[in-house]
């Protein structure tokens, strides 16, 4: 048998880390919406927590470009992911996908990671509330447990423009229709000519989500859209009372900065900032380049590297992708991330450069 994803003795498992992968279909969701679906050459299960998600590293006119999306797809199909993208005007990336990455294609992934996920809070009851192109963590947590048969109740609203605007649309009534434990809700903030509609109109509010979902308060919510959505439910949430111990959302929702830091930037920032004593001074020394510098306290490693010209790969600047992640040889370093980086790494000396700042003189491989 020539074909290796037909002898599963081989088949590897998905790592937090860098994976060369292949497009393998492309599908278009709504008119500005489509689903990239990939795949490795060699088999490897994509295991994952429905939620998390990767970050691509691109190459954009010849420039290095991170960026990071929500897996759309579940870990119950283990061979191939998907992410979902939404043409943004003026998106470099967004408009770059849509407009050049085809089947065939190959590119580098980092991940998965993400404290926001369906794994780490389990719970008999979930109400998910996503608005637009937000829909993608939530919907990998419902195929997650629709594939799986597993005993949650599940409630799904979904915001969206128009009727026009609904991603995975005729998937989400598939779902409803197959399973007792899975209540579809759709609500259109208007809809045009041409565009019949007999669902629910306007914005979530109060009144229609005690309609949709009387339980509520007895439920876990996950929420993920527009920053202003959010906010608006988390709004809605705290003024009925509800437990905001279990509201969980999506936090990556600022545009990432680009992966290239601006050192001369940085080094003019650096010549202006208050004179510190040499005593204060911390040394960053970066093994594989045999390059070091000394940095002032506050300063992170990936500051430092970018002080020399080295660029480490990065794309949130949250401690959230995990694409800046190196391997510390020594020294200690004070790490506050948002769940870009798995205990595992860290106890191999791991760190997150973007958000890691010395203690102390370290060494870092790089």
């Amino acid at each position: 048998m020539s074909n290796p994803f037909l002898m599963p003795v081989n088949t590897q498992t998905w790592a937090n880390g860098r994976h060369i992968v292949r497009c393998v279909k492309v599908i278009q969701e709504t008119w500005d919406v489509r689903t990239f679906c990939f795949m490795a050459d060699q088999p490897i299960l994509f295991f994952f927590k429905p939620g998390q998600f990767v970050t691509l590293e691109l190459e954009i006119e010849g420039e290095p470009v991170m960026r990071s999306y929500t897996i759309s797809s579940a870990p119950s199909v283990p061979y191939s992911f998907s992410i979902t993208i939404k043409r943004v005007p003026g998106g470099r990336v967004s408009n770059w996908l849509h407009d050049t990455l085809h089947e065939g294609q190959e590119l580098a992934v980092h991940g998965p990671v993400g404290l926001f996920n369906a794994i780490d809070f389990p719970a008999p009851k979930i109400l998910y509330l996503s608005g637009g192109v937000g829909i993608t963590p939530v919907m990998s947590m419902a195929r997650w447990f629709y594939d799986t048969n597993a005993n949650v109740d599940m409630v799904f609203v979904h915001s969206a423009r128009s009727p026009k605007d609904i991603i995975y649309h005729r998937e989400l009534e598939h779902m409803a229709s197959r399973v007792d434990n899975f209540s579809l809700h759709i609500i259109c903030e208007k809809h045009g000519l041409g565009e019949p509609w007999s669902g629910y109109r306007g914005y979530l509010n109060h009144k229609l989500l005690e309609l949709i979902a009387p339980d509520f308060m007895e439920r876990e919510v996950y929420c993920c859209g527009p920053t202003p959505y959010m906010n608006a439910v988390k709004r809605l949430l705290e003024s009925a009372g509800f437990d905001m111990t279990r509201y969980h959302e999506e936090s990556f929702g600022a545009t990432p900065p680009e992966a290239r830091a601006d050192a001369v930037e940085q080094a003019e920032q650096a010549a202006d900032a208050p004179e510190v004593d040499v005593s204060e001074l911390h040394l960053v020394e970066f093994t594989a380049s045999g390059k070091s510098i000394r940095v002032a306290p506050g300063e992170t490693v990936h500051a430092a590297a970018s002080k020399l010209g080295m660029m480490i790969p990065k794309a949130c600047g949250m401690g959230i992708c995990g694409t800046c992640k190196v391997l510390k040889l020594g020294g200690e370093v004070e790490m506050e991330h948002n769940g870009g980086i798995t205990e595992d790494d860290e106890a191999e000396g791991y760190i997150l450069s973007c958000c890691s700042v010395p203690k102390g003189d370290v060494r870092i491989e790089f």
